[in-house]
């Protein structure tokens, strides 16, 4: 007897096993590279990187200047393209510095870091029912995580499930040897998360993006759209403090300035649904303050309002 024909999706299925472990294979590879090479050397790397980033995605390179439009009206033509360059450049710091992280001394990390209102975060932390970091997409946030746990605080990250799974393994890897404990969106990462923050530790949530589009109808930048209600929810269900905080890039070499804000009030002024929805719309109200500061270091490349072409795609 003959061997049956593989089903047609067999080659489909190979090629895919095969992209994904390139795209892995090709992370670990820039991962190795960044430790290897000295900083002024992947600082002009990462600079590269942003530029041909830009040149050959002309998609993102629209949805960033969009985003930038919203932030600030008054950007136009050169104006304008700079700073969705500068975007590009940042996001390309952010992941040369995420590689090279887990070989830089305490020392290093902590050099040229400088923090505004660190006592939010011990007098929120002194309640004994952990806090809450509500984060943009912005600068440089693993640097700070890093210096964070070197401080002796443990993070628990919730990101988004990245395919292919090993991708996703490969950087919660790379965020455990920063300090970090990381879980994966889903049904498994409320129970995760509450657990955290009843051990009094901190938890990070990158909220400037409803992922699933199920969050809270905010204005967000003088548009309606929705942010997600995680933190809102979880601060009112454990007690949590919530802090919006943002980290960012300065000229200083291995540079940062992370800003934490004082926490949102959590006072119960209605039923749980108004409640999280008020909560909600003075978080984005502290997100817009915080990207502000720096809109060309917010590293928000994908639609994110309903009005942005691909929202419902």
């Amino acid at each position: 007897m003959t061997e049956p024909d593989p089903p047609a999706s067999a080659p489909a299925s190979a090629r895919q096993r095969l992209s994904d472990a390139a795209t892995v294979g090709s992370y670990r590879l820039g991962a190795l590279a960044a430790k290897l090479m000295p900083g002024p050397v992947a600082a002009a790397t990462a600079a590269s990187l942003g530029l041909g980033a830009s040149f050959f995605n002309p998609a993102k390179r629209a949805m960033i200047e969009r985003h930038l439009q919203r932030v600030n009206p008054k950007l136009r033509g050169a104006s304008l393209r700079v700073a969705a360059q500068q975007s590009f450049d940042s996001y390309a710091h952010y992941y040369m510095e995420s590689f090279r992280l887990p070989s830089l001394s305490k020392r290093t990390v902590a050099r040229n870091f400088t923090v505004d209102g660190f006592e939010h975060i011990t007098d929120a932390l002194a309640l004994g029912n952990g806090c809450i970091f509500a984060l943009p997409h912005l600068g440089g946030w693993e640097w700070a995580g890093r210096w964070m746990t070197d401080q002796g605080y443990p993070l628990t990250v919730v990101v988004e499930a990245l395919e292919p799974p090993e991708l996703f393994q490969w950087f919660a890897d790379l965020r455990k040897e920063l300090g970090m404990t990381v879980v994966p969106t889903g049904p498994t990462a409320g129970p995760a998360v509450v657990k955290a923050l009843r051990e009094n530790q901190i938890v990070c949530l990158l909220c400037d993006r409803d992922i699933e589009r199920r969050g809270v109808d905010v204005e967000f930048f003088g548009e309606r759209t929705t942010l997600p209600a995680g933190p809102a929810t979880l601060g009112l269900r454990v007690g949590a403090p919530i802090l919006p905080v943002g980290c960012y890039f300065t000229p200083a070499y291995n540079g940062h300035y992370a800003v934490v804000r004082p926490p949102l009030s959590l006072a119960r002024q209605g039923g749980l649904r108004d409640d999280v929805a008020r909560i909600t719309q003075n978080l984005a109200y502290e997100l817009e303050f915080l990207i502000r500061r720096a809109p060309e270091q917010w590293h928000l490349f994908q639609p994110n309002w309903p009005s942005d072409p691909g929202y419902d795609a």
